[in-house]
C-alpha cells in the first residue's frame, strides 16, 4: 500500500495500481530524444506487474505499531527503511511472489522484476532497521535472486523471440533502469511529493549516451521533467484510491473495515515538458 495524509485521513493506493502506473508511464515514454523501450510488450510487462505479489497483501491492509496504514509515505522517498513496520519474512515472500508470478509466463520480465527486487534490497534498503537475526533470512533471498535471475538470463538466451541485442545483460539493465524511472514517478505521484528529485538511473537516448531525468512540482500532482522524455508535451494519467478516513486505527480490523466502505475514486497526475 502507498498512503498520502489528507486533513481528514489517507488517500491509500495499492502496490499493483501503483505499478499499472508506473506501466501506463513507461508506455508513453519514448521521443525524438529518448528511446523507446524493446522488445517493447514484454518490458512494459515487468513494469506494469512488478508489484502484482502484493495483491493478497494489500486486499487486508495492517497498520504500524503507531496505528497508521502501514504503507510507502512521503517520508520514505529516497530510501528504504520501514523495515522495523513490517515482518520481515512476509514481505520477502511477497516479494519473491512478485517475481516467480511472473517468471511462469515471461522470463524477460520476471528478469526485471528480480533485479528491482534486488537492488532494493541492496542498493536502497538500510540494514540498521532489520533486526540482526534476521539478516541471514535477507540475505539468503538476495541469494536466491540472483541465482534465478542467472536462471531467467538461460531461458532469455535461447528464446528466438529476442534479438542478440535485445537478449545482452547492458539491454536488459537498460529496461531495468526504466522500470527503476517510472516506479520512482509513480511512487512520487502517490505521495504527492513537493521536493525536486529525479528518476534515479541516467537513461538511453536515441543519439547514443545516457541522460538522467529530474522531477519539479509545480502543483498536486503535476509534474515538469527535464529533459523531457514523453511525445506529447503534456499527458495527464488516471489511477485507482480509495481515501480512508481517520489518522490512526485502534486495529488492522478497524483499517480493513473503513478501505472497504471506502469507493474506490480516480485521481490523477500530469507530467510535462514545462
Amino acid at each position: 500500500m502507498l498512503r498520502l495524509e489528507t486533513e481528514t485521513g489517507w488517500w491509500l493506493v495499492t502496490h499493483p495500481d501503483h505499478a499499472r502506473l508506473a506501466g501506463a508511464f513507461a508506455e508513453r515514454w519514448g521521443n525524438e530524444r529518448f528511446l523507446p523501450p524493446e522488445p517493447r510488450a514484454h518490458v512494459l510487462k515487468g513494469i506494469a506487474r512488478h508489484d502484482d505479489g502484493w495483491t493478497a497483501r494489500d486486499a487486508e491492509p495492517q497498520i504500524t505499531r503507531q496505528g497508521k496504514p502501514s504503507a510507502f509515505s512521503v517520508e520514505l522517498v529516497g530510501k528504504y527503511s520501514a523495515f522495523e513496520e513490517i515482518d520481515l519474512a512476509d514481505y520477502l515472500a511477497v516479494r519473491e511472489r512478485a517475481v516467480h508470478l511472473i517468471a511462469e509466463e515471461d522470463a524477460y520480465a520476471a528478469k526485471l522484476i528480480s533485479m528491482h527486487t534486488y537492488s532494493l534490497l541492496t542498493d536502497h534498503a538500510d540494514r540498521s532497521t532489520i533486526a540482526p537475526v534476521e539478516l541471514p533470512l535477507l540475505d539468503q533471498f538476495l541469494d536466491r535472486q540472483k541465482a534465478f535471475q542467472e536462471s531467467l538470463m538461460q531461458r532469455i538466451g535461447v528464446d528466438s523471440r529476442f534479438t542478440t541485442g535485445q537478449q545482452t545483460e547492458a539491454a536488459i539493465l537498460d529496461h531495468f533502469r526504466l522500470l527503476q524511472a517510472t516506479d520512482n514517478l509513480s511512487l512520487l505521484t502517490c505521495v504527492d511529493f513537493r521536493q525536486p528529485a529525479h528518476l534515479l538511473h541516467p537513461l538511453p537516448l536515441r543519439a547514443g549516451g545516457y541522460s538522467r531525468v529530474e522531477v519539479k512540482s509545480v502543483g498536486s500532482r503535476h509534474f515538469v521533467l527535464d529533459p523531457y522524455p514523453f511525445s506529447e508535451p503534456s499527458l495527464t494519467f488516471d489511477f485507482p484510491a480509495r481515501h480512508v478516513a481517520g489518522k490512526v486505527f485502534s486495529s488492522a480490523g478497524e483499517l480493513q473495515k473503513r478501505f472497504n466502505a471506502a469507493p474506490v475514486e480516480i485521481l490523477s497526475v500530469t507530467v510535462s515538458a514545462a
